[in-house]
């Protein structure tokens, strides 16, 4: 399937989106106070470790502690919680696992399933390479791994690793053959393979020259990070990834990128340059827009965008979708709305449950939705029918290039489904909770603020001896007590023996209110 980037810079912001058959599928973002995370290489220090959850918090000099769980320890790293700070970036994964005592006196091998628990690989103000796996999002702080990874045009370097791995979207046939050849490109001049790579998915037809280059780019750099290491104190950034333009040519581009467009001449020259030392075929597809027009107006991406963030999502057919994101799941409901069909009941339900199954994998691009979603489809009677949506759904999952996986229907016809999160979602990214509600999306009835007010009155009267009440409330609250609410406004003032005056205040929500005593 064809595709075409588009790319807005502005000193501020850059803007990706990535179209495919005239739709908008993904949009990404990077601000330039508020660069993203992942990737990135810190040498972090051990601020607290929590045995009865098997993690601990890590600082890496951000606002917020980050966290790291046991599974994300490098295997044999309690032979080296010892170690001066200088060795901590020579930890090898390929070396064996720290022997431990048996049952009988022997020595014994610890394997997967015996994982020594994270209090005795770390301690407390130790210092440790991590990298971000998971930008923080919401309250939670960012997710860490101690197993790092470089990623570069051609390969992935695991310098902690020995593990060969060729990309799974290479057909079965060929990883064989690719994984021997990756064997003999990366072996050391003793014949050792220092490190681990795995190939990606566009090196597949990469000449040896272009794979030993890449080695050679990787294992400079972990070098440069690992002297880093020995240099700087801890919470202290060691290698940061690259921007975002320059994520999209390693990660966004393939055999089915036609174009690049960027309306920034300069950002242009840059991304050329870029291009040709580490991509050298994606030049051509390198274009600078230079039209009157904004770019992002040409496919109407702004619109696409606002669109992104209402609960609501029209479908064509005349029906429409309702999605809502909480803390711990997605939930998209299906709705036939206005769509009425031709034939017969079923055929309506059927045929709004396919094109939902299409509009719900690009919304989940779309938006950047991860974790847990649950899918309730309009219910269909006929298996075949059920059949036929989830055979659609996942087809359309098939084309994101983030990890999904998708259940059948359940005994209730919902469709559970899972998409890896590494960021934050499009409606994270671009707004925040309402002042009014708080996030909760509903406020106080005025009148319910009103019975509030009247209530906190009593309370204080029987508290405090005060001259007089006031009562300073948003303007609708006071209106109220004006007009519907005056009669009750007036017998509890009868009821205390003392006035009750009222002052609006224009910059308090519904909800707020203040009782003053004089």
């Amino acid at each position: 399937m064809s595709q075409d980037i588009l790319i807005n810079w502005a000193p501020q912001e850059t803007r990706v989106a990535v179209v495919e058959q005239g739709a908008v599928q993904e949009v990404h973002l990077e601000r330039t106070l508020e660069r993203g995370l992942v990737g990135n290489i810190y040498l972090g220090k051990v601020s607290r470790v929590l045995p009865g959850m098997q993690s601990a918090f890590i600082d890496i000099g951000l606002d917020r502690a980050a966290f790291l769980h046991v599974a994300d320890l490098m295997p044999n790293i309690a032979a080296k919680h010892a170690a001066p700070r200088d060795r901590l970036a020579n930890v090898s994964a390929a070396e064996p696992p720290a022997p431990a005592a048996a049952a009988n006196g022997n020595p014994r091998v610890l394997t997967p399933d015996a994982v020594l628990p994270i209090e005795r690989q770390i301690f407390e103000g130790r210092a440790l390479m991590v990298q971000v796996l998971k930008d923080p999002i919401g309250t939670k702080g960012a997710r860490l791994t101690a197993q790092i990874s470089i990623a570069g045009r051609l390969l992935v370097f695991l310098p902690q690793d020995s593990h060969m791995g060729v990309s799974q979207k290479i057909p079965p046939s060929q990883r064989d053959a690719l994984r021997q050849r990756l064997l003999r490109l990366t072996a050391t001049a003793d014949g050792s393979a220092a490190g681990g790579f795995i190939l990606r998915t566009n090196a597949e037809d990469a000449s040896d020259e272009e794979l030993i280059e890449d080695t050679a780019y990787l294992r400079k750099t972990w070098l440069r990070i690992k002297e880093a290491a020995t240099r700087q104190p801890s919470a202290t950034l060691l290698h940061e990834d690259l921007n975002l333009m320059q994520r999209v040519l390693r990660d966004l581009v393939g055999t089915q990128t036609q174009s690049i467009r960027i309306d920034s001449r300069e950002q242009h020259g840059l991304l050329q340059a870029f291009a040709a030392e580490f991509m050298p075929d994606t030049v051509r597809k390198l274009q600078h827009y230079s039209g009157e027009r904004p770019i992002f107006d040409l496919y109407n991406v702004d619109e696409d965008i606002a669109r992104a963030l209402s609960r609501r999502v029209d479908l064509k057919s005349g029906g429409y979708l309702v999605i809502d994101q909480t803390e711990a799941l997605t939930t998209v409901d299906v709705n036939t709305g206005g769509f009425v069909g031709a034939r017969n009941f079923d055929d309506t339900v059927f045929r709004t449950n396919l094109e939902a199954a299409q509009t719900i994998a690009r919304q989940l691009r779309l938006r950047n939705l991860g974790g847990i979603v649950i899918v309730d489809f309009i219910d269909m009677v006929r298996e075949d029918h059920r059949d036929a949506v989830l055979t659609e759904f996942r087809k359309q999952l098939a084309r994101d290039r983030v990890k999904t996986m998708t259940g059948g229907f359940s005994q209730l016809g919902l469709v559970e489904m899972t998409r890896k999160r590494t960021r934050e979602s499009l409606a994270q990214m671009l707004s925040e909770p309402c002042p009014a509600c708080s996030g909760k999306g509903v406020v106080k009835t005025a009148r319910s603020v009103c019975y509030d007010v009247l209530r906190e009155i009593l309370r204080e009267a029987r508290a405090f001896n005060p001259r007089e009440f006031r009562v300073v409330a948003s303007p609708k609250v006071v209106e109220l007590f004006l007009d519907e609410e005056s009669q009750h406004l007036a017998g509890l003032s009868d009821f205390i023996g003392k006035p009750i005056s009222l002052q609006a205040e224009g910059s308090m929500t519904q909800e707020q209110y203040d009782i003053v005593l004089l």
